[in-house]
């Protein structure tokens, strides 16, 4: 099927990350392959994740990624046909067998799927736990699963505080692992437990190796608490969570009683 929206969108990304600056560092595309499907595994700490996780896989093997979102995204005017037209994937989080069964579709039909197994952004910026469905999807698919990890681009836009989408001189560092072939003995919850290490061994490097540091105690905002930012813990991350949840769900209550 012939892409008319994927390459000026691609084109107008990079566009603006020169204007901006941004000290993109992109290690490991490599590991992309050039043909066939795959599952790519990124955190998820901005919402701009796509953009950035989509340049890694774009970067040396010119995949482009089909991305799992929440249908939201969809139903946007602005958003809504850019996302249909990439040919994203949306996910009713009410029902996601549909959103499922469409990704295993475009990954034996040769596609790069894009998952966020955190669901949503980590509020500490560590690895939330994660959902068993990549590992699921890659194994129903027989594609390999691509794991990578984001680092610097909640400076740009993220939970719980203000975006600034013109910040100059940002890095932001792309690191994607090597693949992880599964086999018909493995199971979903250990293949996950093994991504999931792989990634976290991915978020140290690509934290340690991180070039700029905060400016001051006001700007520790995006560091972790672990390494002496004023990030959530995980744990206070996870109960603002749960807050959000229930108030999203009351909100979904009150419209439907309102219809």
């Amino acid at each position: 099927m012939a892409e008319f929206v994927y390459p000026p969108v691609i084109g107008t990304a990079l566009t603006a990350f020169r204007a901006l600056d941004l000290r993109i560092e992109v290690e490991g595309a490599h590991h992309v392959p050039k043909h066939g499907g795959a599952v790519l595994v990124s955190n998820h700490i901005s919402y701009l994740d796509f953009l950035f996780a989509g340049l890694g896989a774009w970067k040396s093997a010119r995949r482009h990624t089909r991305f799992m979102a929440k249908d939201d995204v969809f139903r946007h005017r602005v958003s809504g046909p850019l996302m249909r037209g990439m040919r994203h994937i949306p996910v009713d989080r009410s029902d996601g067998q549909p959103a499922y069964d469409a990704a295993v579709r475009a990954l034996r039909a040769g596609e790069v799927v894009g998952v966020f197994p955190e669901a949503t952004i980590s509020r500490s910026f560590t690895l939330k736990k994660f959902k068993t469905g990549a590992a699921r999807m890659a194994a129903d698919a027989e594609a390999p699963l691509l794991p990578m990890i984001l680092w610097g681009t909640q400076r740009l836009w993220t939970k719980g505080r203000p975006k600034n989408l013109t910040r100059r001189h940002t890095p932001v560092t792309i690191r994607i692992g090597e693949p992880i072939h599964l086999t018909p003995e493995d199971r979903p919850v250990m293949v996950t437990r093994r991504l999931r290490q792989a990634m976290a061994a991915l978020l140290d490097q690509a934290q340690s190796s991180y070039p700029d540091k905060p400016e001051d105690a006001g700007d520790s905002w995006w560091l972790p608490a672990h390494l002496g930012g004023t990030a959530p813990t995980p744990e206070a991350a996870e109960a603002e969570d749960a807050v959000e949840a229930q108030e999203r769900t009351a909100r979904r209550t009150a419209d439907q009683t309102a219809r």
